[in-house]
């Protein structure tokens, strides 16, 4: 089951500074910071529309910024696709982007376009999702465990090693999470809050899980 709370992820596309598209030799690389499935449809229906093969690579939003990074001196990229936005306005404030005007610009939701202002369309938005934690109703069950109705409820020590979240330092979402905790709470009560939770986390994974 997923609870939500009051954070959106704004899912952002972004052409890699690299200075060419789709290279010589016939292939595009492609990164993505989507969910796996997500990225081999936009992959695999890219080579079928256009003949073009593309090299896939699937990292968070946070290991991609830092590839994409690394990589500006001699970049290896063409399209960075998918993940959270704030990684994509970074680097696009960062010149590691390039700007792109889609011909389809005119079917975006304001939000989608909201993005592309804020980076002199060096990226866009191109999905949204909402902010939330999941449980499973029968591991729940069967640990007798509360379910939780909010934030404040993962803080109880009954949850210890039972709650796993994403890395800030690689994950786009994880970040968001963080970030959120922050707006909630405030700053100084939002640093303590994660550090309550963190006594309670058993696992910090490189990415999280998109419903």
């Amino acid at each position: 089951m997923l609870k939500v709370r009051s954070k959106l992820l704004l899912g952002a596309l972004s052409l890699v500074a690299s200075g060419t598209m789709a290279q010589a030799d016939g292939k595009l690389s492609l990164y993505c910071s989507a969910q796996e499935d997500w990225c081999q449809l936009m992959a695999r229906s890219f080579e079928d529309a256009t003949g073009i093969d593309v090299n896939m690579s699937r990292k968070s939003s946070g290991e991609t910024f830092a590839q994409v990074k690394a990589e500006s001196v001699n970049p290896k990229g063409d399209v960075w696709w998918g993940g959270t936005g704030d990684p994509h306005l970074q680097a696009a404030e960062d010149g590691l982007t390039m700007p792109y005007v889609s011909s389809m610009r005119g079917e975006l939701h304001p939000w989608a376009l909201n993005q592309a202002a804020a980076s002199n369309d060096k990226t866009i938005g191109i999905y949204l999702g909402v902010l939330g934690y999941g449980y499973n109703t029968e591991i729940m069950a069967s640990n007798n465990l509360p379910l939780p109705t909010c934030w404040n409820d993962l803080l109880d020590p009954v949850y210890k090693g039972h709650i796993q979240m994403a890395n800030p330092n690689s994950s786009g979402t994880a970040y968001t999470t963080l970030a959120t905790i922050v707006q909630i709470f405030g700053e100084d009560e939002g640093f303590e809050y994660m550090k309550g939770l963190h006594a309670n986390i058993n696992q910090y994974t490189k990415s999280s899980t998109c419903f």
